[in-house]
């Protein structure tokens, strides 16, 4: 990495890979920390003296409130969302570096597995019937308006810790009726669940972002998910 750097003399650094699947990170937390922290602060180190901007996720927060602002304290539940709490302290020690905190994003990713509604279109095809929390709240976005969104404050030159994320507060179950609409030819099938029935890695209930500063900072409006597959009906998702 050190050598790729040395020769690529990078002006600005975006860092978004992450093991971000909170069961893998919770059955393996060393793996989870080496590539979500050592690897967070090895990039940050070499981009010391030029801008950085650092993925986070709105799961910092511990989920009992929702609408959380940047300067709202965070309480991480689970492995994956301490590894993140802790490589956004390492990143914030550097002036020029830049925090992202992001919800669920969607679109279309290069092995056709990596984003939500590409899991679930998967658990679809296998005629699987999907389960989803009817009380478990996010705040998606596509991937594609969330970098969008990013370039605009990375060309701003502002640092310090942002949310982006939809105009939209839905629950998961919401969130699967409205792509189940969007794709009727794989016969899509959910069902209602709740968090209170539920037993496995922690979860956080209510996660929403306020992107209040990020919107007063870029160009567009920053859309719902729903609002968005309506306006974008031939976009692939």
């Amino acid at each position: 990495m050190r050598a790729a750097y040395r020769r690529e003399r990078p002006s600005l650094v975006i860092h978004c890979a992450a093991l971000s699947q909170s069961p893998a990170c919770q059955e393996t937390p060393l793996l989870a920390r080496l590539l979500n922290v050592e690897v967070t602060a090895l990039l940050a180190d070499l981009a010391s003296e030029i801008p950085f901007f650092f993925f986070s996720t709105d799961l910092v927060f511990d989920g009992l409130q929702g609408d959380y602002l940047e300067t709202d304290e965070v309480n991480p539940r689970g492995v994956y969302a301490e590894t993140k709490v802790a490589a956004e302290s390492l990143v914030l020690l550097n002036p020029r570096h830049t925090v992202i905190r992001t919800s669920l994003n969607g679109g279309v990713s290069v092995r056709g597995d990596r984003a939500f509604n590409e899991q679930l279109r998967r658990a679809f095809l296998k005629g699987q019937k999907v389960g989803l929390f009817t009380d478990e709240y996010r705040n998606p976005l596509p991937a594609i308006v969330t970098a969008r969104a990013v370039w605009e404050i990375a060309c701003k030159g502002l640092t310090g810790i942002y949310h982006v994320a939809g105009r939209e507060r839905l629950s998961r179950f919401q969130i699967g009726q409205i792509l189940a609409a969007r794709w009727p030819d794989v016969n899509p099938t959910i069902s209602p669940e709740s968090l209170s029935s539920y037993r496995g890695a922690p979860r956080s209930p209510d996660t929403t972002l306020n992107c209040s500063k990020a919107q007063a900072a870029i160009s567009f409006s920053l859309p719902g998910l729903g609002e968005w597959l309506e306006q974008n009906p031939h976009e692939p998702f």
